[in-house]
């Protein structure tokens, strides 16, 4: 038994030893490391710096097609041809759909022969036979009045002498007088076929101008039996299938052409918002303020666009006024009805300080930010920030230029530490200097004012010394 526990007072003793030797090592360790007993948190900062930025202005918009046009029938038919799918681009003067042509074809021979029988009619009426024929019979009937006349003439002297008889004297007078009344007769009657024919003439005129629009009408028919694409465009789908009948009358229309190169897009502007448009565009040599549209996915449409037309009057409903904006689109990417923003430049800022959003935290309702002290010791800044450019917040108030910012590790620094400091590699989207066309809208983060004499204007780079 003593033995025993002269054993277990041995191993006792040993197994203390070991863990005193563990827990020095321990506390020596930790000595070497720092105060907090561990080495310095690794952070990322940027020095900042002033520079020139365009200030942009965001607004809610979408695209539409201005001149999209409804296509239409414009006679009936049964459909025999669709040569498109719904989705193609088609050309001006493109054949969409072609109806059964006999119908229109068989008119079209009709008039023309209606045409040629008219033109006939008229052209006998021209030639004016009959009154020739009338003028003809009144020349026949002057010749004999003449001869009658001269008859009378003759025998009167030659029945005075007894040298001819007083019958044939009569008889000659008696046919005088008829000559006269048929001379009379064929006057009046060159008068009526004067006038029926000038009458005939007009009337187959007339006949012959309506045959010839009765044709033109029956070719346009046949003509508007290929329906024709009025416009370029991207070309909808198709409410009438081949086999189906279309009507003229219908109140749904065959199909839509919408042209996408230019696309046009509509936003909002309140009054001040457009009497500060109207004064930037006043300013600018061109007359017009440049435009920046952001697609639905984020992506940046790669054409700059222009205004072209503002709406006459405010909504009172909303208290904005409509501007409308056209962008190229030459790839034809932009449909009518896709939503976006529109990007405007409102302000050109001077020696401006901007810092990337990451480094800005909320802390109740309190816009604040680490920097770092020359000794690298981690201090707490309250901010003031202004609108947003690109991935930055404009800084209004709280820092100034050549401070230096904590963009990376924040969670690991804590105010008054000591912390190790290393240049901050931006994302490749933060790397670009901040440009008009890329700035994206105003927007702050709840802050309060900073203390006094903290103020300053500037920007922030992406690196540090």
């Amino acid at each position: 038994m003593t033995h025993r526990k002269l054993c277990f007072r041995f191993l006792t003793a040993g197994t203390l030893s070991l863990f005193l030797l563990a827990l020095y090592g321990c506390s020596s360790a930790g000595k070497a490391a720092g105060p907090g007993g561990m080495p310095p948190a690794a952070v990322s900062t940027i020095r900042l710096a002033p520079e020139d930025v365009t200030i942009m202005a965001e607004f809610a918009a979408q695209t539409f097609a201005r001149d999209m046009v409804e296509v239409r029938a414009r006679v009936d038919g049964y459909l025999e041809k669709r040569p498109f799918e719904a989705g193609d681009d088609v050309r001006e003067g493109q054949v969409l759909y072609a109806l059964d042509l006999r119908p229109y074809e068989a008119a079209v021979t009709k008039a023309r022969a209606d045409l040629a029988q008219s033109r006939a009619n008229a052209e006998f009426a021209v030639r004016q036979v009959s009154l020739l024929q009338a003028k003809a019979n009144l020349l026949q009937a002057r010749a004999n009045l003449l001869k009658a006349q001269q008859d009378v003439e003759r025998l009167r002297p030659l029945v005075a002498q007894d040298a001819a008889s007083k019958q044939d004297l009569d008889n000659a007078t008696a046919a005088l007088e008829a000559n006269q009344a048929n001379v009379k007769a064929l006057e009046a009657g060159v008068e009526q076929t004067e006038l029926t024919n000038k009458a005939q003439i007009e009337t187959t005129a007339a006949q012959v101008k309506a045959n010839e629009a009765n044709l033109r009408t029956a070719e346009l028919n046949l003509e508007y039996a290929t329906i024709r694409s009025p416009i370029a465009g991207r070309i909808g789908d198709s409410t009438v299938q081949v086999g189906g009948l279309v009507r003229a009358t219908a109140q749904t229309p065959l199909t839509t052409i919408a042209p996408l190169d230019v696309i046009w897009v509509r936003f909002q502007l309140s009054e001040a918002e457009y009497f500060e448009y109207e004064k930037r565009r006043a300013q600018s040599p061109t007359r017009s303020v440049p435009l920046t549209l952001v697609l639905a996915n984020g992506a940046v449409h790669p054409y700059a666009g222009r205004i072209q037309n503002v709406n006459n009057q405010v909504d009172t409903r909303t208290g904005t006024l409509e501007m409308q904006a056209t962008f190229p689109n030459p790839g034809r990417v932009l449909l009518p009805g896709q939503f976006g923003r529109i990007r405007m430049p409102v302000e050109q800022r001077h020696n401006a300080l901007l810092i990337p959003q990451i480094a800005v935290t909320d802390r109740q309702g309190v816009a604040t930010v680490l920097t770092l002290s020359p000794e690298k010791k981690v201090q707490l800044r309250n901010i003031v920030t202004g609108a947003r450019v690109g991935g930055n917040f404009l800084v209004t108030q709280g820092l100034k230029a050549g401070d230096e910012l904590i963009v990376e590790g924040i969670q690991k620094a804590r105010p008054g530490s000591v912390v190790n400091p290393s240049p901050y590699q931006p994302a490749e989207a933060l790397m670009a200097k901040p440009e008009a066309a890329q700035a994206t809208p105003a927007e702050t983060l709840p802050s309060k004012t900073a203390p006094a004499g903290v103020a300053s204007n500037g920007a922030a780079k992406a690196g540090a010394e």
